[in-house]
C-alpha cells in the first residue's frame, strides 16, 4: 500500500509536479521546492502524494484468505524486517542474521524493501508462483490431501505420529485412484512447520505464547504519539431521530480512540448497531486515516492532524475487542494489542474520562436522556429528540476539533493539540518523532478492518441476511467449487459491507486481489441501514410473517407510508418544532458556524480535571 514519510529530502508530487521536501514547520504545514522551477511553497500534508502514488493495483492477498501457515510466513519475516530497522543493523549485522536463518542476505534486503514499499506485513508473505524453481511438482489433489491430512492430524490436540500421517494419506490416495508422495515428502513438509505453530495446535494458544511471545512491560508506557491508544465505547445518554422523517429513533454507540500520550482523540465511530467487531474496526480505520475529508464533509474549520498507524492499541476485555480477524487486522499494520488485566479498571481511565467529559456536554443538547433519572425531572427526551445521526456527527466533530484539543488539561499543563505538537516536534531539548508516514487507498484500509461473511455464489448472485446481490463480476464463479475432485465442496467468497448502507456489499476477488462493489439484484429497492433493516425483521417476525426479500422492503414501504401520513395529518415535519430548545438552536443554523459562534454558553471552557469533571454515572456501558 502506497504510503508518504515526511522527512527532509523525501521527493514527492505536489500537483502532480516532482518536488522535495525542505522543512516540517508544523503539523499542517510543510516546506517543499519544485524540482523542475525551484519554486518553493509551503503546502498541508493532504496536498502531497507519493512519488510511487498511482492508481491503485492490489498485489498483495487479501488478510482473509491467507492460510495460517501464510500468515505465519508472513509475521516470521516481519519479526526479522522490524528487528533490522528498529536497530539500524549494519551489513555485516544482516548478515549474520541471514546466516542464523538460513537465507540469503540479499532475500532480507528484499523483505526491507517491500516491507518500506507497502507497510503492512502482508506485503511479507509467499507470492504464489506460476513456475520455475521451488515450485511444488505434487498434483495439485496431492498437495491439498498432504496438507489437509497434516492440518487434521499432526497438527492436532491428540499428537499423532508422522507414521500415522504418511499412512492416512497413502490411504485416500489410493481411494481416488492417485500415486501417493514419497514418505520423504510429507517428513519434509512436518519438518517445515514452526515449532510455534505446532505447539499452538496440539497444547494451545497459552503455551505458545508463554514460549514464544516475549516478555513485554507494563502499560503504561505512552512516551510518544502514537506509542498507545485507547478504545472504549459507551451507549451515548441521547436520543437520535432517523435521517428521512425526524422520528425519534434511538440512542446511538460511540466508539472512541484517544492518543493516551497527548490526549488527543484519534479517531471516531457513531452507530446505532450493538459493540461489536464492526464499529471497533472503522473506528482504528478511522484513527489510522487523515480527517481531512470528514473536516471537508461537514465544512469544518480546525485543525486535526492525527492519522498514521499507533504502535499499540489498548483495550479491555470484552467479547468484541478480542476477534481473530481484528488482531490479524492490526498485526498485519504492525499495530500491537494489549488488554487491560483484569480487576484493573483505572487502566482504562483515560478512555473512560475522555467519555465522561463528552456525557457533560452532550448533556446539554435536546434529547439527552441525562445520566440519572432525578436529572431528568420533567424532561420529556423523546419530545425534545431533534439531532439525526449525521448532525451529532458533526456537532461531536466541532467539540473535538474547536474545543476539546483547545483546552488546557491539567494533567499534562496543556492543551493535548499542544501535547502532540511537543511530541511530533520535540521540547526542551528532548527530540520529537516527526510526522508519521501518511496511508494512502482510505477504502482499502477500511475494508481491511471490517468483520466478513463467507458465501457461496449461485446463478441468481449471493445470498446475505435474505437480500440477493448481483454483479456480472461474479459470473465467473457461479457454482464453483474448491477443487475438482467429484465430492469436493462449494467455494466460499469473502464479502463485506457497510452497516449505514447495505444496498452494496464488497466482493474480494481471489484472483485479482482487489474488492468489487455488488448492488441489490433488484435495483429498484431503496437503500437501507443495517438498524433500519434489522427493525423491519424484529416487526416481521412478532408478526408471525415469513422473513424474506420482498417481505423485508413491503414492510419497510408500509413503514414509510405510515410515516408519510402522519406527517400529512399533523401538518408539520419534526424539524419545526426541535427548534424549540434554545440549547440546541445553533447545530440548526442553516449557516457556516464559526469557532467562536459554534461555542454555547453551556460550554465553559475551563481546566479538564482528570478525576473532579467525572462522576460515577456519567456515562453508561
Amino acid at each position: 500500500m502506497a504510503s508518504l514519510k515526511f522527512i527532509p529530502g523525501t521527493k514527492v508530487l505536489y500537483k502532480d509536479q516532482p518536488a522535495v521536501i525542505l522543512k516540517i514547520v508544523d503539523v499542517n504545514l510543510i516546506t517543499i521546492q519544485l524540482l523542475q522551477t525551484n519554486v518553493l511553497h509551503s503546502v498541508p500534508p493532504k496536498d502531497l502524494q507519493s512519488v510511487n502514488h498511482a492508481p491503485e493495483k492490489n498485489t498483495n492477498t487479501s488478510i482473509e484468505v491467507m492460510t495460517d501457515i501464510e500468515w505465519s510466513t508472513a509475521v516470521y519475516r516481519h519479526e526479522i524486517v522490524k528487528t533490522i530497522l528498529d536497530n539500524q543493523l549494519s551489513t555485516e549485522e544482516i548478515k549474520n542474521i541471514a546466516a542464523k536463518n538460513k537465507v540469503h542476505y540479499s532475500t532480507i534486503y528484499r523483505w526491507i524493501k517491500k516491507f518500506n514499499s507497502e507497510g503492512n506485513i502482508i506485503a511479507l508473505s509467499a507470492k504464489k508462483r506460476t513456475g520455475g524453481k521451488n515450485k511444488s511438482r505434487l498434483d495439485l489433489q496431492i498437495d491439498n490431501i498432504i496438507n489437509e491430512t497434516i492440518a487434521n492430524i499432526y497438527l492436532d490436540s491428540s499428537k499423532k505420529s508422522i507414521s500415522k500421517v504418511i499412512r492416512e494419506i497413502t490411504l485416500r490416495c489410493k481411494e481416488l485412484d492417485l500415486i501417493p508422495p514419497h514418505k520423504n515428502t510429507v517428513r519434509n513438509r512436518i519438518k517445515n512447520l514452526s515449532d510455534e505453530e505446532v505447539l499452538k495446535a496440539r497444547f494451545g494458544t497459552k503455551a505458545a505464547r508463554d514460549k514464544f511471545d516475549p516478555i513485554k512491560g507494563n502499560f503504561p508506557g505512552a512516551n510518544f504519539p502514537l506509542s498507545v491508544v485507547q478504545i472504549d465505547h459507551t451507549t451515548v445518554d441521547i436520543i437520535l431521530v432517523d435521517e428521512l422523517y425526524r422520528k425519534p429513533f434511538k440512542r446511538p454507540i460511540l466508539t472512541v480512540a484517544i492518543d493516551v500520550f497527548s490526549r488527543m482523540v484519534v479517531g471516531f465511530h457513531l452507530s446505532f448497531d450493538p459493540p461489536g467487531e464492526m464499529g471497533t474496526g472503522i473506528c482504528i480505520a478511522n484513527a489510522i486515516l487523515t480527517k481531512d475529508l470528514l473536516l471537508d464533509k461537514y465544512g469544518i474549520q480546525g485543525d486535526w492532524p492525527c492519522w498514521g498507524t499507533m504502535a499499540t492499541i489498548h483495550l479491555d476485555n470484552a467479547k468484541e475487542f478480542r476477534g481473530n480477524m481484528l488482531k490479524k487486522a492490526c498485526q498485519n499494520y504492525g499495530i500491537n494489542i494489549e488488554h487491560r488485566p483484569i480487576a484493573t479498571p483505572h487502566w482504562g481511565g483515560h478512555v473512560e474520562r475522555l467519555l465522561g467529559t463528552f456525557s457533560k456536554e452532550i448533556h446539554n443538547l435536546s434529547g439527552s436522556t441525562f445520566s440519572k433519572i432525578s436529572d431528568r425531572e420533567n424532561y420529556n427526551s423523546v419530545e425534545k429528540a431533534s439531532l439525526t445521526i449525521s448532525e451529532f456527527e458533526k456537532w461531536l466533530t466541532i467539540y473535538i476539533v474547536n474545543v476539546y484539543h483547545q483546552k488546557l488539561h491539567s494533567s499534562i499543563m496543556m492543551s493535548p493539540l499542544e501535547k502532540y505538537k511537543s511530541g511530533i516536534f520535540g521540547l526542551n531539548g528532548e527530540t520529537g518523532t516527526g510526522l508519521p508516514p501518511k496511508l494512502f487507498n482510505e477504502r482499502r484500509i477500511k475494508l481491511d478492518f471490517m468483520p466478513f461473511v463467507e458465501r457461496t455464489i449461485q446463478e441468481y448472485g449471493v445470498l446475505i441476511d435474505h437480500i440477493t446481490y448481483y454483479d456480472d463480476i461474479l459470473r465467473k464463479y457461479i457454482h464453483s467449487r474448491e477443487d475438482s475432485s467429484k465430492y469436493s465442496k462449494k467455494q466460499k467468497y469473502i464479502f463485506k459491507r457497510d452497516p449505514r448502507d447495505i444496498s452494496i456489499i464488497y466482493f474480494y476477488d481471489p484472483v485479482l486481489n482487489d474488492y468489487f462493489e455488488i448492488p441489490y439484484r433488484d435495483t429498484s429497492k431503496p437503500p437501507i441501514s443495517i438498524w433500519e433493516f434489522n427493525e423491519v425483521v424484529t416487526k416481521l417476525q412478532k408478526s408471525n410473517i415469513a422473513v424474506d426479500e420482498d417481505s423485508i422492503f413491503e414492510a419497510y414501504k408500509e413503514m414509510d407510508e405510515i410515516e408519510m401520513k402522519a406527517i400529512r395529518e399533523t401538518k408539520r415535519l419534526k424539524r419545526f418544532s426541535r427548534l424549540s430548545d434554545k440549547r440546541n438552536e445553533e447545530i440548526h443554523s442553516n449557516r457556516t458556524l464559526h469557532k467562536s459562534e459554534f461555542l454555547p454558553e453551556s460550554i465553559d471552557i475551563k481546566l479538564i480535571q482528570p478525576f473532579d469533571e467525572i462522576d460515577d454515572e456519567a456515562f453508561t456501558f
